[in-house]
């Protein structure tokens, strides 16, 4: 079934604090666009994120994957209101970092969830290892750390390709998985079609013009929010810095190796064996196509449906955190156990 809730998004976008409906990103105004140059004082960023500070304490699972040593970066939220005995997992981005979730955890730990949150294998503060990464290694890779954590089921929240991530969770895992929900999922079509296959030949970029990445970078966050706010210069502080770094090359051959996921792999065939309730939410303003294929999806999946917030980006849990949250908080408490592994 298909419920989408477009009118409930505008009144909660009236009604939240601070904030005002605002114009499409072709016409916003972006008052606080980020400089034209990386500043001076912008220096090396660590490909690991060594020194860099998340918005709760980092631990680490060691394991060994295809005969190799590696770890995975998590922060354990537990709740800081009455607990309600449910966890919720999140995945990040294909550009992105477990911290830039700070909004979320707070909100739900407070509604009284656990909320665990990754770096996924070869991001942020997770190992680099040089191995074949694939959709269905993250999802295991995912299983392996609630059965580290003690968590026998939890809900699963991504964003962007991490949307696909969870998607390909629910799909292998589905008694592990209360509730799914992506935000902004790419990969809602199948495109692979006709589009050929190149594998990775090894080759990087390892000495990468700095201008002209970060200008690119620029291009893209910026497309990402209808409203540019000065905070998300972080993203961008964090991709320079790491250009930076001595071990630059290593980083750009990992990313080489696990970016090529969406051309290689799609979850549309899942959808229809995924019985778990499943939310497709997201702002609007991401592509001419997303409205209509978000729809397309809640209809497909068994137990579906879909919430757009209207003049709203790529990044809404950035951009709208209070719509956002209120939504995940609305969907995650409807139809599950309250026994789910603390």
């Amino acid at each position: 079934m298909t419920i989408e809730r477009i009118s409930r998004a505008v009144i909660a976008l009236t009604l939240a604090a601070g904030l005002a409906l605002v114009l499409p990103a072709a016409a916003s105004a972006q008052s606080h666009q980020p400089p034209p140059e990386p500043p001076a004082d912008w220096g090396p960023i660590s490909i690991n994120l060594e020194g860099y500070e998340y918005p709760h304490p980092v631990e680490f699972m060691n394991f060994r994957v295809f005969d190799q040593d590696v770890r995975i970066a998590y922060m354990d939220v537990e709740p800081t209101g009455p607990a309600n005995g449910r966890t919720v997992l999140f995945k990040h981005g294909g550009s992105y970092y477990g911290w830039y979730w700070e909004s979320q955890i707070e909100a739900l730990a407070a509604a009284g969830y656990r909320v665990v949150v990754k770096d996924r294998l070869g991001w942020g503060k997770s190992s680099k290892p040089i191995l074949p990464y694939s959709m269905s290694l993250h999802a295991s890779n995912t299983a392996r750390l609630l059965d580290h954590l003690g968590i026998e089921r939890a809900a699963i929240v991504g964003h962007s390709i991490g949307g696909q991530m969870a998607t390909r969770f629910a799909f292998l895992y589905p008694e592990r998985t209360t509730h799914l929900v992506t935000v902004n999922q790419v990969g809602l079509t199948d495109r692979r079609a006709g589009r050929g296959y190149t594998p990775f030949d090894g080759e990087i970029d390892a000495d990468p013009d700095l201008q002209a990445a970060y200008e690119r970078d620029v291009r893209t966050d910026t497309n990402r929010y209808v409203e540019w706010k000065p905070e998300l210069i972080e993203h961008l502080r964090i991709r320079h810095g790491q250009r930076l770094s001595g071990d630059w090359p290593r980083l750009a051959y990992v990313r080489r190796l696990g970016g090529n996921l969406r051309s290689m792999d799609t979850v549309v065939d899942d959808w229809p064996h995924i019985q778990t309730p499943t939310l497709i939410l997201g702002g609007e303003i991401d592509g001419p196509g997303f409205p209509d294929n978000v729809r397309r999806a809640a209809e497909i999946l068994p137990n579906g449906e879909a919430f757009l917030i209207p003049n709203v980006g790529h990044n809404p849990h950035e951009e709208v955190p209070d719509v956002v949250n209120a939504e995940l908080i609305r969907f995650l408490g409807t139809g599950a156990g309250s026994t789910d592994g603390q």
